[in-house]
């Protein structure tokens, strides 16, 4: 590659926080441009076909459709239960658990999104966290940006280990079998086996790095959000912050090495809640000072018929349903993914795109939006203003991904070209492993979270960039193990800025054209996140 390829291939990149983070543009404004310069740069000096780009475009199309889905039920979701009185009951509820608001991010964005990533994954964790937390009364920015990061070590298990079973599962094979390297690497082990290892090396990893998100949330929420913008103040909650942090890692660990990679974050996050919330209410390793934002009474009262356990019923609802339309051994996941939409070798291209909308997690949430309806005894005028207020919020989202989703299947795309180049993201990975040579545990969870930031989705970055990382282990003389570990964990961190992500999680708190603020809030834990696990990688590839 010479330089202006290597741009080419950086311009979704550039373009992103060019307008987003630097020049602040809207993403309305700011996606639409970045479309429009990686295809140009994608047709004119990568050379891809036209119809190729063009077929890109209508798969990521068809993609941002799933995903508005998602969003969409999210955000009617929230505006029922907040019609029906039961965001106000919700709300007394976590007052009698904890006044502190350091204590509800933990509880809420750390546990609670773990066990909904470990259902559900693909971006429902801040989909219902975030609007959420900005309901109990905390800024929306925070709201978002905070369930962004917290939603990073549990993504290595979420939908039920599908980062792992199918990401790196699949990643590693060539042709539909296990790539020749791969078995000869494997021997007599089978590849579940081996996914199993990768599984366990992850959460030993994450032990020391994961397990400190609950702390700088903490940290983060005084800082940014509170009335003396202080970092004392957060840090000054660490016993308990810790507790809850290894209240997840540890379990999802144990879980990890006994059952492989399908329940670490779902039953990790079921055990965190049931650990920490208890001790939260008897003020274990608690400070005697609660803290709040210093515009609210912490013993403020909010008005509601409705009580504790109706109000959380929906809540209920939603995780019960995804656990059980997700496990392989129950009928309802063959079922509902049995209707698909969607389009084959788009254009006469090897281009296909489907998704299976009764599956999608946006289904369930209008499933029990109805249910709510009944369940809450609430009025027609009630639920028709709840559905025009969630149909008003999605207009400015759709612009946003219909932009950003086929941007990003460009990029992946780009391997079909006149060039004699690979695609765009396994080239500007190539480039880095001159550079790193035996540090290259350095460099792998970057390239993890380089494919999240660009595809919005870990599974997708594991898919890209498995068998790459196999290969330069193999090259360099490393631990296969190690190096997928820290792939996995790369493509944790770079769900904390992925456009896709972010824009999701804006929209349902009706935050739309802040992304740019939102991913430089993310950008730091994220490199906390990448920069820690790769030094941690090394020090365990250079042990060995």
């Amino acid at each position: 590659m010479n330089i202006l390829s290597t741009l080419a291939a950086l311009t979704p990149i550039l373009a992103v926080f060019l307008f987003l983070v630097l020049l602040r543009l809207p993403a309305v404004r700011a996606m639409p441009i970045s479309l429009a310069l990686t295809a140009a740069m994608a047709m004119l000096v990568w050379r891809v076909p036209p119809v190729q780009v063009l077929a890109a475009t209508v798969e990521g199309l068809i993609i941002a459709v799933s995903i508005l889905w998602i969003v969409f039920g999210a955000i009617l979701l929230l505006n029922t239960l907040r019609a029906s009185g039961a965001i106000d009951a919700i709300r007394n509820g976590f007052m009698h658990i904890s006044a502190d608001r350091r204590v509800q991010l933990i509880i809420i964005a750390w546990l609670f999104g773990a066990f909904i990533e470990g259902a559900a994954g693909f971006g429902t964790p801040a989909a219902l966290c975030a609007p959420l937390l900005a309901a109990l009364g905390f800024p929306p920015l925070a709201a978002v940006a905070l369930a962004l990061i917290a939603n990073s070590s549990p993504v290595s298990f979420g939908a039920v280990g599908t980062p792992l079973i199918i990401g790196v599962g699949e990643g590693l094979q060539a042709g539909g079998e296990v790539a020749p390297a791969v078995q000869a690497y494997l021997g007599e082990r089978a590849l579940t086996q081996f996914l199993q290892n990768i599984a366990v090396q992850v959460m030993q990893v994450d032990l020391l790095v994961g397990s400190f998100i609950p702390l700088l949330l903490a940290a983060m929420l005084t800082h940014f959000f509170g009335a003396n913008r202080s970092w004392r103040e957060g840090l000054a909650i660490w016993p308990f912050a810790l507790f809850a942090g290894l209240s997840f890692t540890i379990p999802a660990m144990v879980i990890a090495a006994i059952f492989g990679p399908e329940f670490p974050s779902l039953l990790g996050g079921l055990v965190g809640l049931m650990i920490v919330t208890p001790a939260a209410q008897r003020g274990f390793l608690l400070p005697r000072q609660p803290w709040d934002f210093g515009t609210v009474a912490p013993t403020a009262g909010f008005t509601s018929q409705l009580s504790l356990a109706r109000a959380w019923l929906p809540y209920l609802l939603v995780a019960a349903l995804l656990v059980l339309t997700r496990l392989d051994f129950l009928p309802f996941k063959s079922w509902l993914q049995g209707v698909t939409i969607g389009w084959t070798q788009i254009l006469g291209t090897t281009i296909s795109a489907s998704f299976a909308p009764l599956y999608l997690p946006g289904t369930i949430f209008v499933v029990v939006v109805v249910m709510t309806f009944f369940l809450h005894g609430m009025s027609r005028s009630q639920a028709a203003g709840a559905f025009n207020r969630s149909a008003q919020m999605l207009a400015g989202s759709a612009v946003a991904l219909g932009a950003a989703v086929p941007m990003v299947r460009i990029f992946i795309n780009s391997g079909v070209n006149t060039a004699g180049l690979q695609s765009m993201p396994i080239e500007l990975a190539g480039q880095m492993v001159g550079l790193m040579g035996q540090a290259w545990p350095l460099a792998a969870p970057l390239v993890g979270s380089l494919g999240s930031f660009i595809s919005g989705s870990a599974t997708f970055s594991n898919l890209m960039f498995s068998l790459f990382q196999f290969s330069v282990a193999e090259q360099v003389g490393l631990s296969a193990q190690i190096v997928l570990a820290l792939q996995v964990l790369g493509a944790n961190a770079g769900n904390m800025i992925c456009v896709v992500n972010v824009v999701a999680a804006a929209s349902v708190v009706n935050l739309l054209g802040q992304e740019g603020r939102i991913i430089r809030l993310t950008l730091g834990p994220m490199l906390y996140y990448v920069i820690w696990a790769g030094v941690l990688g090394l020090v365990l590839a250079t042990a060995l």
